[in-house]
């Protein structure tokens, strides 16, 4: 069986919008993430766990609001209280995931096929960001995340780099060509190169 990404039959190569006489380095860049790890983690509300006491991929897991732990290879998400996601490109560490949380006290579900994820890198991503959602961005800054709306489909926002700025922004798999279209039709204006 051939797995197809979210975004396999519309995300196509090039250059869209008002690109014409823009430096590149200008444009927005926009690119579908893909072949990850995606684990929700939760803790269930009667576990006495310390999740201090707990560590993935050489990380712990974060209790702060909209914050992110990570290294080069993976990612934590704070979703809301006790609960998690984590992104990685070590496929593998899922039998380690499994392993340390434990069914007693987590809920561990693998949402790899589930997600699509899309990056946006540019000096105006968060103006495209702006046009559908009603979260501040101005107040986003690295290692930072959220979930709100866009054009009424949820998603989570993961702010990966700062200085251009560079989003992923992650949805259901069954929304993700809408969301795709959505974003970049919002890019269309600033001009954006899909690569």
């Amino acid at each position: 069986m051939i797995k197809l990404s979210p975004l396999h039959n519309i995300h196509s190569i090039g250059s869209y919008g008002n690109y014409e006489n823009k430096d590149e380095k200008n444009l927005i860049k926009i690119l579908e993430v893909k072949d990850l790890l995606i684990v929700q983690l939760v803790q269930y509300k009667n576990s006495l766990l310390k999740i201090e006491d707990l560590e993935i991929d050489g990380l712990k897991l974060n209790n702060q609001a909209l914050t992110i732990t990570h290294n080069k290879n993976t990612r934590i998400l704070w979703n809301s209280p006790k609960n998690w996601l984590l992104m990685s490109i070590n496929k593998d560490l899922i039998k380690k995931i499994n392993e340390t949380f434990k069914e007693s006290d987590f809920a561990v579900t693998d949402l790899s096929h589930s997600r699509s994820i899309i990056e946006i890198e540019g000096r105006n991503a968060k103006e495209v960001l702006k046009k559908g959602c009603p979260f501040n961005f101005n107040t986003f800054s690295k290692n930072s995340c959220t979930n709100s709306i866009y054009n009424g489909i949820s998603f989570s926002a993961d702010m990966v780099e700062e200085n251009p700025d560079k989003i992923r922004l992650i949805t259901l798999r069954s929304f993700g060509e809408s969301f795709y279209h959505s974003i970049t039709d919002a890019s269309l204006e600033f001009g954006y190169k899909a690569i």
